[in-house]
């Protein structure tokens, strides 16, 4: 794969990844009742729910900063394996496939900045 197909998919990473982080980070922030369902259904308290939403602001912003980018993009990974557990154990599998999706995406963001550090 060329490089500039590589970047182009990286920067596509980075933007879809940064639009669903920032909506599901403000409903959440926001106290959208069906986004502190699966919290309360795994027996979690409900800070839990705006703790995770504030970090998936944070994290949607610092995968563009390139200093932050791995940090931020690993942290961002294992919120996604949390709801990916959660759909496969108390809910459809079907409705888990938004998250892998963003786990691919988000280990990609990872390579590309790793082989940047590297190049």
């Amino acid at each position: 794969m060329s490089t500039k197909v590589k970047r182009i998919f990286m920067y596509t990473s980075l933007g879809l990844t940064t639009l669903a982080f920032i909506a599901a980070g403000s409903a959440k922030l926001a106290g959208v009742e069906q986004m502190h369902l699966s919290f309360a259904l795994m027996g979690l308290p409900a800070w839990f729910g705006y703790f995770i939403g504030a970090s998936e602001l944070a994290g949607a912003v610092a995968i563009w900063i390139k200093k932050l980018s791995i940090i931020a993009a690993s942290g961002l990974l294992v919120i996604m394996a949390g709801a990916t557990f959660f759909h496969v154990v108390y809910d459809s599998v079907a409705n888990a496939i938004p998250a892998v999706i963003l786990c691919a995406f988000l280990i990609n963001i990872i390579i590309n900045r790793v082989n940047d550090i590297n190049a």
